[in-house]
Order: C-alpha cells, then structure tokens, then sequence
C-alpha cells in the first residue's frame, strides 16, 4: 500500500484564532510529508516506526473535520470534495492523457464499456481508478510502469473520501460511545487479521482494510477536537498508549518485519502502532503562541508545504521515479562509475533531485489547490510578503 492531506492537508497559513495548536499540527504534516517522499524512496522499514505519517495524516484530517461540522454535514462534505478533487483531476488530465499515448484504452477482452465505466473514478474516486500496468518508459526521462508510480497514492485519496463521508455518523457514535468508536476499526481489523470474516470482493477489499487501519486514527483526532482527550487524566494516555504500540510492535516482530515486510504490509500491527503514536502526539500538543526559536526559521517552508500538502503528495512517487531514472543515467560516465560509485549508489543525491522535481510540481500544478479552496492562485505559497489570513474550514 502505497503511503499523504487532504483537506486533510492544511490548505492556508495557520489561523490567528488558534496559533499553538495550528502550528503544531502544520509542523506535523510537514514531517509526515518529508517521511513519506523518504521512505517512498528508500523502503526503509524503520521509517514508519518512526513516524507513522499515515496515521498522522487521517488523525489531522479528522481533527479538521470535527471542527467543521459545527456546520451542517452536507455543506461541509461538499466543501472537502471541493477541495481535494481538482488537484486528483489535474493528475488525472496528465496521467490517463500519457497512458492512452502509449496505447492504453478499452479492454481487449470485449468489454469496452466496463473500462469507460472504470475511468469516472478519476472523477469520483469512490473506488480505486484505473491505469495501465506494464507501460514501456519514456526513455532519458522516467522509468517503466510509470502509471503505477503515478497512481499509487490515490489509495489515500479513496480512504479519505470515504471518511468523510463517515464523519457525521463517526462523530455521533463518537460522543455516545467514545471507547468502543475508537477501538472498533482495531477490532475490525484483528477480525480481518484471523480471517474471522472474508472480504467481499477486491475494491470492497481495499477500502475496509484502510478503514480498520487508520480508522482509528481518524476518530481520535475528531476526540481530540472535541475535548474528549483532555477528559481522560493525564496519566491515562502515556500509560496506554506504549502498551499498545508494543503490541503493534511485537505482532510485527513476529511476522518477518523487516524490508519488503514493513508495517504497511501487516494492516494490524499498522493499526495499533499509528493508533498509539497518534494518542501520544495528540497527548502532546505543546500551546506555542509563536514558533519557537529554533523553529522559527524553518516557518516559510512548513507553509509552503501545508499549503501545497495535496500536490506534493499526489506527485512524489512520479517525482522519484523522474529522479531515479535520471540518477542511473550517470553510470554510463565512465569516470563516475570508476571513481565515485559510492556516489552514484546513494539515496541522499536523488532525494535532492526528487524535492528539486516536486518543487516545480508545486509551481506548476499547486494552483489546482487554490482554485479548489477558491483563493486567487499562487505559484510560491510560503506566507512571505503578505499577512496571515484565517484558515478556512
């Protein structure tokens, strides 16, 4: 499962109104963005015990929806999917546009219709979109299978859109029964985990082991919201949260954890791990009235990246593939490959080259973000030159 922010992702500077807990929750996005571009480059599998970015992304964008359904439900559903789809769209236009240029189109097994059909997930991805597996690459500029890479990260698009859709009812049962909401995605996905119960079917498939995932994540960032944490006493989260995340952790140990088995292939050992950790973040959040100090240089850059969250997210896996491709190129210089290999077998080179490549996404295709949260459009969002303006939910 490929792992980023939606509406889930800041889309403006941090408000004013609540500047500690705004800025907190930017500096943890801009880490959880930074985390995934890295670990999606590199497999480390240590990268998502660490800091499980995923989890981090839902507990944010659940966070954000409770605070938005102070207004009626319908208006704030259509308001998110206002935000996050033109930017899925663009990817869409550029992407579905390069595949049928290199020969995609409707399926060869005499069901043309079934692949028209499959295509309006791009515009509503309730499902997971199509593409074209095994495409030739573009030589001198990106590797094969391209179109995978490109569509990775619309799982997180999908799962997104469905909690939101879920909100209303999630944020009901969360202020009736906040213990068995919380933890029933867990259970769920430990019912999936001893195959107590079988999926119904691929796309059906997908979307509830998302669900039993982050799930929780997503909950308790709504309880965070609505002052459900603040509750409990202080000892409560910091002596649960560790006893759970060891739980994650021993399950995972004890099923070949290591790279090309990491946790986002084991749903279960993920769920408990990024429910903790959450729990232990949302514990945290320190109230700083201004940055501090050694953070303060490093504010124009966490806006910028909140503020372009969605499209750095959407276009990082085809960035390092771009970035790869052109990376490998340098063995054919005789006098590299014979003097710097060590050079040329590094990550941290392509990695500059990858941020390089998503900053010229960000100018080139992060106005989508701005036109889908109706703000005049900007190439450089980084809250340089111009005053705060309030986040609008």
């Amino acid at each position: 499962m490929s792992t980023l922010t939606q509406d889930s992702t800041p889309q403006s500077p941090p408000a004013p109104a609540a500047p500690g807990r705004d800025r907190y929750f930017d500096l943890l996005r801009a880490l959880a963005l930074f985390r995934v571009v890295l670990y999606h480059l590199t497999g480390w599998a240590w990268l998502p015990l660490l800091f499980p970015s995923m989890g981090v992304m839902f507990a944010l964008a659940g966070n954000l929806m409770a605070r938005s359904l102070k207004r009626p439900a319908p208006a704030v559903i259509r308001g998110r999917l206002r935000r996050l789809l033109p930017p899925v769209w663009l990817l869409g236009v550029v992407g579905v546009t390069g595949m049928v240029a290199q020969g995609w189109g409707p399926d060869a097994d005499g069901h043309p219709l079934w692949w028209w059909f499959h295509l309006t997930f791009w515009i509503l991805p309730i499902s997971d979109p199509p593409y074209a597996e095994g495409l030739p690459g573009v030589h001198g500029l990106i590797g094969a299978d391209w179109a995978v890479e490109l569509a990775g990260p619309l799982w997180y698009v999908r799962a997104y859109l469905w909690y939101v859709v879920l909100s209303p009812v999630l944020l009901r049962a969360l202020r009736a029964v906040p213990l068995v909401t919380v933890f029933a995605p867990i259970a769920l996905a430990g019912v999936f985990e001893l195959g107590w119960l079988d999926l119904p079917g691929e796309r059906f498939d997908s979307g509830l082991t998302d669900f039993s995932t982050f799930g929780a994540c997503w909950i308790l960032g709504m309880a965070h919201q609505e002052g459900l944490l603040k509750r409990l006493p202080r000892y409560i989260v910091p002596s649960v949260a560790p006893a759970i995340a060891l739980l994650g952790l021993w399950y995972a140990l004890n099923h070949d954890f290591g790279n090309g088995n990491d946790l986002d292939s084991m749903p279960f050992a993920q769920s408990l791990w990024s429910l903790a950790t959450v729990a232990l973040l949302l514990h945290i959040s320190p109230s700083w009235q201004e940055w501090p100090g050694r953070l303060r240089r490093w504010d124009g850059l966490i806006t910028l990246l909140n503020s372009r969250a969605v499209t750095i997210y959407l276009w990082h896996n085809t960035c390092i593939l771009i970035a790869a491709t052109q990376w490998d190129r340098l063995w054919s210089v005789v006098f590299l490959e014979q003097n710097v290999p060590w050079l040329l077998e590094s990550v941290w080179p392509v990695l500059v080259v990858t941020w390089l490549l998503i900053a010229c996404c960000v100018v080139a295709f992060g106005w989508a973000e701005d036109l889908a949260a109706r703000r005049r459009p900007r190439l450089w969002p980084n809250g340089a030159g111009r005053g705060r303006s309030p986040r609008r939910s």
